[in-house]
């Protein structure tokens, strides 16, 4: 953890510092003794209140702990821990506080101690959000006081170094419910007509419902019998993004990371199977994991120019394909696929077309 001191006069130590000029301009001008002993005790208050502070920032350690599964966008409940290394003194008045460098800071308001015991280790649970996907490697906090006076904010900035995967944001953005309502729909149409196969007749089992009761083959053995089918074709997605990112494409493929992600996280919590393909991965879910294999994934993939489409996987599956160029898709076998481009950006929803 790195540790940077930086100090800031306030208002009350402006005042102060102007009352002690004056002070003393007038106790050399007129050479009295007491004018001279209440700018020595003056500057001397200065002086313990810069020890103080000092030692009050001194000898304090941080931790931070968040879920392990974070999303962009989301505030969560995080874990925030202050030990004081000093066993001989405590710490009082302390702000934690997160820090901005390149995106709003993670801490969502500042967490307020009266008083850190020499050698205790205070715990607060705090609300975090990350403006973003992507791996975090350093956290940046920073330790405030103006104790005991007021005259000084000192400001301590910590670098804690721990690495957080935030996935992709998994909230519904413009369009997102509008199309996974279209999908279930389609999904739905498309296995319409593979489902259940007749497999067998067998004696009727305890608690097993009525309707499957085949009631001629009852009537021929003079005992219960029921009419079993083959499982019903599984209902699966195969998901395609395309790295191919063409120049100032930067945010439509960020649009589209968040599209894959919304669509696996949602898709996955229905059951509906999961083959999740880009140019150079290639997850099945449920058969190779969980969902959360596809998001750590989204959450540092990074557009590749140079990479050619690939042809579907999958036959029987409902192929949906996110790319800047539907175009170059079509002589591939994506024909009739759902895709997805760059007009749904524009347009400030989902697009639709075919490949």
């Amino acid at each position: 953890m790195l540790r940077r001191v930086r100090y800031k006069v306030t208002r009350g130590g402006v005042l102060f510092t102007a009352a002690v000029v004056l002070v003393g301009f007038a106790a050399v001008a007129s050479a009295n003794n007491l004018l001279f002993l209440i700018l020595a005790t003056m500057l001397s208050t200065l002086m313990v209140s810069g020890l103080v502070s000092r030692l009050c920032l001194a000898g304090l350690e941080l931790d931070f702990l968040v879920p392990e599964h974070v999303s962009a966008g989301r505030t969560i409940p995080a874990k925030l821990y202050v030990r004081n290394v000093k066993f001989w003194m405590p710490s009082f008045s302390i702000h934690v506080a997160g820090v901005e460098q390149d995106a709003p800071p993670v801490l969502q308001s500042p967490v307020y101690f009266p008083v850190i015991p020499g050698g205790a280790t205070l715990e607060e649970t705090v609300q975090v959000r990350f403006a973003r996907r992507g791996e975090y490697r350093q956290n940046h906090f920073a330790f405030h006081t103006r104790f005991p006076f007021g005259f000084l904010e000192k400001t301590a900035r910590v670098v804690l170094r721990r690495e957080v995967v935030v996935y992709p944001c998994i909230d519904a953005q413009a369009g997102f419910e509008e199309l996974l309502a279209d999908l279930a729909g389609e999904i739905e149409t498309h296995y319409r007509g593979l489902g259940r196969d007749f497999y067998r007749i067998r004696p009727y089992e305890a608690f097993e419902s009525a309707r499957h009761v085949d009631w001629k083959a009852t009537a021929h053995t003079g005992d219960l019998q029921v009419r079993e089918f083959a499982r019903d074709q599984e209902q699966t997605v195969e998901l395609f993004l395309d790295l191919e990112t063409p120049d100032g494409f930067e945010e439509w493929f960020e649009y589209a990371v968040d599209c894959c992600a919304f669509l696996a996280w949602r898709l996955a919590g229905k059951a509906v199977g999961i083959h999740f393909r880009t140019q150079e991965f290639d997850f099945r879910l449920p058969e190779e994991g969980d969902v959360y294999t596809i998001l750590k994934y989204l959450a540092v993939v990074a557009g590749k120019p140079g990479k050619a489409p690939e042809a579907p996987a999958d036959e029987i599956s409902f192929p949906i394909v996110l790319t800047a160029s539907p175009q170059r898709f079509g002589d591939v076998g994506w024909a009739g696929a759902r895709v997805i481009g760059p007009e749904a950006l524009a347009a400030g929803g989902v697009g639709e077309g075919e490949a």
